[in-house]
């Protein structure tokens, strides 16, 4: 049942996920995984927050009861079909995975090729709108499906992945979190005030951070940096380096997909996990 909400502030501008790929990311690489729904219930969403709703895309084994939440971060494209199926890939194991649009208050990303102006919009998701959005994901997914809340993972990839290292900072209930080539440090502004490397010291959940050592955007010393930083903190968090991987290596709908470095990562997040209690 879905959650009627009321408030001031304008509703999102869609309610609706995009169908197929984002256009910022066509023509799609031969090697793009689809992950068939046999054996999974599988649903596009409505997520209530505290100004209205979001889409989203739900996934869980169509049989079972009390399943593990693990709550899907998009990349920049939004949630299109490599995120789908990033969500069924987790039902297959046996979770409830979640995956909620986080720039629909600001704009339609899905049909935007030019990355210049998809950042534009990107860049004004305020973080503390963000994590409240997660927050909401959560509450939705504990109310509205037969899972355990207990048992609570977040999962992020790009722009996602900077987003799992702050929600691991800000949620008291998270029990482990997988950054997949986040921006660890950055310029703070007033909608983005924080970074990884400023949170270390609050991460309530450990985190594997999993980076390329080709990575052109996130160099090594950022990577390095952070590492120190864990491992002056005590931190139960710690990073795992691809040397011959670069950014977006677990994208593979992209030609950067590294598909050894992908299925090794893929099995330390349900390692990692399970380890947690997840």
């Amino acid at each position: 049942m879905l959650h009627e909400i009321s408030g001031d502030r304008e509703m999102p501008r869609r309610t609706v996920l995009t169908s197929g790929f984002a256009a910022a990311v066509r023509p799609i690489a031969a090697t793009a995984v689809a992950t068939d729904d046999s054996g999974l219930k599988v649903s596009e969403i409505l997520i209530p927050t505290a100004d209205g709703e979001i889409p989203g895309y739900s996934a869980r084994p169509a049989e079972g009861s009390h399943f593990p939440i693990v709550v899907v971060v998009h990349e920049i494209f939004g949630v299109h079909e490599h995120i789908k199926d990033v969500c069924r890939r987790f039902a297959k194991a046996g979770y409830l995975a979640v995956a909620p649009e986080l720039f629909v208050r600001q704009g339609d990303v899905s049909g935007i090729a030019d990355f210049t102006e998809l950042i534009k919009i990107v860049s004004q998701a305020p973080d503390a709108q963000v994590l409240s959005d997660i927050d909401s994901t959560v509450k939705f997914a504990v109310e509205n499906n037969d899972s355990d809340p207990s048992r609570l993972a977040i999962i992020g990839f790009c722009w996602g992945g900077r987003v799992t290292w702050l929600y691991a900072a800000h949620s008291a209930e998270l029990k482990a979190g997988a950054a997949f080539y986040g921006k660890l440090v950055g310029q703070n502004s007033e909608l983005q005030p924080k970074f990884p490397v400023d949170v270390v010291k609050d991460l309530k959940a450990p985190v594997m951070g999993m980076y390329g050592g080709q990575d052109q955007g996130i160099p090594l010393d950022a990577v390095e940096t952070m590492e120190a930083l864990l491992k002056d903190a005590d931190s139960k968090s710690f990073i795992n380096v691809y040397p011959d991987a670069g950014h977006a290596f677990f994208a593979d709908y992209r030609p950067s997909y590294n598909a050894e470095a992908a299925g090794d990562a893929w099995n330390k997040v349900l390692t990692f996990f399970a380890e947690q209690g997840v």
